[in-house]
């Protein structure tokens, strides 16, 4: 049995992250273990739903892991919690498109047959919000609206009103919050500013909203609805699991000798977006994880076999990343070496030459600047060039996130790159060695474009993608780590 609430939102900006991140806190406060979720490829929300509960942030995406894995990762991911908080997405029935209730907050609701409570923003709203909630709450019967919690509420008046105004349709308000500017999150280019990168500040507003919910909400009312959950049969999905384990002893080219294998995790400010499912993985197929920061740490872990270079914000720390030069050359010849460099989002912007002027490691002969236009969406992917853990041809799901652009460092191949698209693949000069090869076929909305880079041992893209639904990549990659390390000395 895991008792289990659903947080909904009527839009974006209504309130979903103030709402859990607050409940979270408010439960853990009562003596609750309190597991967040976030529905959908944020890794910004969980991260303070982490510093909220103590525990690993978490994500539920029907889209990118499937339906099938929706409840099977609840149950991992819950496991020794008194009760799982669920963050929505967007507004409730905003999905993967605007056809259908893929990967919506809704969807994955039903597949978790969990409660809702809605948050709606009040201001300026009285007795519309009844037409508001009627609506929600009856667009699909299979949802069941639980509960009902008021944000940016103004007045006791208000509140008056808008409960006034819900009690004909027998939906219970259970909160309303007022305006605190004590709990306000700033915010970048991405959304929220992550919680490790302003820890200290952080906690104070979570410890404010939490003290807020105490107060403002039905605590009780919502651990009942939370208890009232069905049962969630089945199994848990794990990352020591007998597919992830033969995926890796299947290949041929895995074959190599046993061992410990230590994987450079990029991590710290500028490198903070990691999924813990794939995190779980790599250590499931026998890997030590070796965390580093490329804005402090002067050199790569001692005896480092393979590195993940994850996404994050190098964009706003490019003069810092710059001044480490030591770490930069040393990125730069493991790259070179061929051993395996996995890069996501922004470990790509950290392998080029420069990142808006700001000399990077220099390992891709392409340079990155920030721009005004947005990336976003969900992919389906096929690898077009293979890997020494990926065969060209197969077939992955993925999501886009960023305002940076890649392109080629040589200034002559400007031109053919702009014919072919924006942000189309494009052969770079020689100077920097073998030139590197498209790394995916992207397929979204009905066109296809190449995105990312392969060189040597090096897949770097802005392709974003949870191992959950594929476990073999990750011990593929261990297995790779593996015989690159008995194939040459180790570079520290």
């Amino acid at each position: 049995m895991i008792p289990r609430v659903v947080i909904a939102g009527t839009s974006s900006g209504a309130g979903k992250t103030t709402v859990a991140c607050g409940l979270i806190g408010a439960l853990r406060a009562r003596g609750l273990t309190v597991q967040g979720f976030k529905v959908g490829p944020d890794y910004i929300d969980p991260s303070h739903h982490a510093l909220a509960s103590g525990r690993p942030g978490r994500n539920l995406d029907a889209f990118l892991s499937g339906e099938a894995l929706m409840a099977p990762l609840v149950r991992h991911g819950a496991q020794g919690a008194d009760v799982a908080v669920i963050e929505g997405v967007m507004g409730m029935f905003d999905g993967a498109s605007g056809r259908g209730e893929l990967a919506s907050t809704a969807h994955v609701a039903k597949l978790l047959q969990a409660p809702v409570l809605l948050v709606l923003d009040a201001r300026a709203m009285a007795r519309s919000a009844a037409a508001m909630v009627h609506g929600f709450s009856t667009f699909d019967p299979e949802v069941r609206v639980a509960g009902v919690i008021f944000n940016r509420v103004g007045s006791d008046h208000h509140e008056q009103l808008l409960r006034e105004a819900l009690a004909p349709l027998g939906i219970p308000v259970l909160g309303a919050l007022r305006r605190d500017e004590r709990v306000a999150t700033p915010e970048r280019h991405l959304g929220l500013v992550p919680a490790g990168e302003r820890e200290a500040s952080a906690r104070a507003a979570l410890a404010a909203l939490a003290e807020t919910m105490a107060g403002s909400v039905d605590l009780d009312g919502i651990e009942r609805i939370a208890r009232g959950a069905p049962r969630l049969a089945g199994s848990s999905w794990s990352a020591l699991g007998d597919d992830a384990r033969a995926a890796g002893a299947s290949t041929t080219r895995m074959a190599a000798p046993s061992g410990s294998v230590r994987i450079a995790l990029a991590a710290g400010p500028a490198f903070s977006f990691h999924y813990e499912e794939n995190l779980e993985l790599l250590r499931g197929a026998g890997a030590e994880l070796v965390p580093f920061d490329p804005l402090s740490d002067g050199a790569l872990p001692r005896d480092t076999d393979a590195l993940l270079l994850a996404g994050g914000f190098p964009e706003v720390y490019g003069a810092e990343l710059e001044a480490n030069a030591p770490l930069r050359a040393q990125v730069a010849a493991f790259a070179a070496s061929g051993r395996p460099v996995l890069a996501e989002c922004g470990g790509l912007l950290y392998l080029s030459r420069e990142l808006d002027g700001h000399e990077m490691c220099g390992a891709l002969p392409v340079r990155a600047r920030m721009t005004q236009r947005l990336t976003l969406g969900y992919r389906e992917a096929t690898a077009a060039t293979a890997t020494p853990w990926l065969d060209a041809g197969e077939r992955v799901r993925g999501h886009e996130f960023h305002y940076t652009h890649v392109e080629p460092a040589d200034e002559s191949a400007e031109g053919a790159h702009a014919e072919r698209g924006r942000t189309a693949y494009v052969e770079p000069t020689q100077a920097a060695g073998v030139a590197p090869r498209p790394a995916w076929t992207l397929s979204a909305r009905g066109s296809e474009r190449a995105e990312g880079y392969v060189a040597g041992g090096v897949q770097a893209s802005y392709l974003h993608v949870h191992w959950a639904a594929h476990p073999e990549l990750a011990a593929r990659f261990v297995h790779a780590a593996r015989a690159a390390q008995a194939a040459q000395p180790a570079v520290a």
